[in-house]
């Protein structure tokens, strides 16, 4: 079955559609986007993923392409025609397609966004194999613009780190920003020492999660210890546990950093009951 995506309006085949050359997305990075997991058929955390939306569109004095019923509307229509029960919808917005090239932004009542929608179906997501044994990252110099806050499309460093990573023989990097570390390549990064979960706080410096604002949540209801401030390299490496949280991965462990084995080597019982809760909590809510 091909793929249906949405494209400004339209339900169309993936061969068929197509962002004009002169979208600002394209030619500036000017645009940006979310990524809502869909588990049982149901969006997870729909509502955070629309409020960040929001606030990246309006740092970026972009406007809307459309109301929050509107998309969940299109959400849910990407879900049924694909018959997705696992996955992830992307979601992308830019300034459009003025015309041409130029710097400076045109007019938003002239020049409309540009949205475009598409599914991604990852059968038994929740249950990944991965989990199990956890991860391996390496640590990198972070290089990025200081608006990480907002959720642009400019991820060309964090896929070089990718790519830097898988050259070294692991699954991702943590980036570090003077002496501390800030985030991975497309995650929020935590630490486990003597019981107490430990992340950065929020600013510019890092992304503002959707699954870090629920994990964090969850566990000051499950009376865990969470301290937010940042952490070291050397640090991490002397913790009982790691892990990261994104939309895609929920909660993954981490069991090594720089070829360091983080405690027993292998994923810790905070991680894996966080996993548990996120996952039994957010299908609960999920629409």
């Amino acid at each position: 079955m091909s793929r249906i995506v949405y494209v400004n309006g339209q339900y169309l085949p993936e061969a068929e559609a197509t962002v004009s050359i002169f979208d600002r997305g394209f030619l500036m990075a000017d645009g940006v986007y979310e990524v809502t997991s869909v588990l049982g058929g149901k969006l997870i955390d729909f509502a955070g993923h629309s409020v960040r939306l929001a606030r990246s569109l309006n740092e970026l004095d972009m406007a809307a392409p459309c109301s929050d019923e509107e998309l969940l509307e299109i959400h849910r229509e990407l879900v049924a025609r694909n018959e997705i029960t696992d996955g992830m919808i992307y979601l992308q917005v830019t300034r459009g397609n003025p015309g041409d090239r130029d710097f400076a932004y045109p007019d938003p009542a002239v020049t409309k966004p540009t949205l475009v929608m598409f599914t991604q179906s990852k059968p038994g997501m929740a249950d990944s194999p991965v989990t199990k044994t956890g991860i391996k990252v390496i640590s990198i110099e972070d290089i990025r613009w200081g608006r990480r806050d907002i959720k642009t499309v400019q991820l060309l460093y964090p896929s070089m780190g990718k790519m830097m990573a898988k050259k070294a023989g692991a699954d991702d990097a943590w980036m570090v920003e003077d002496g501390a570390v800030t985030e991975g390549t497309s995650n929020n990064a935590y630490i486990v020492k003597n019981g107490r979960i430990i992340t950065r706080q929020l600013s510019t410096d890092i992304l503002h999660g959707i699954t870090r604002a629920a994990v964090l949540r969850f566990a000051k209801e499950a009376q865990m210890m969470v301290e937010e401030r940042p952490f070291t390299i050397e640090e991490a490496q002397a913790a009982d546990e790691a892990f990261f949280t994104s939309a895609s991965a929920f909660v993954m462990p981490v069991v090594e950093i720089d070829g360091a084995s983080i405690g027993a080597g292998k994923p810790g019982p905070v991680a894996m009951r966080l996993r548990e809760i996120y996952l039994e909590e957010s299908r609960k809510t999920a629409i």
